[in-house]
């Protein structure tokens, strides 16, 4: 994979600093853009069950 796959996040706008995500060799890979050299891996079903559980309200708690 090579710099050019990383993709900006569409709720980013026009900020700088933003979440970028590529897909290749069967991983997923999220970074920050100001922080670039930390990557989090991780399968592309595992991603999918994660953003269902965040729409779906599950992780939401209040004090």
């Amino acid at each position: 994979m090579s710099e050019l796959d990383w993709q900006k996040s569409s709720f980013s706008g026009d900020q700088a600093n933003c979440v970028e995500v590529r897909i290749g060799a069967g991983l997923v890979e999220i970074r920050e853009s100001d922080d670039g050299d930390v990557i989090l891996r991780t399968t592309p079903d595992a991603l999918a069950s994660l953003l269902r559980t965040i729409k779906a309200g599950a992780l939401d708690h209040h004090a």
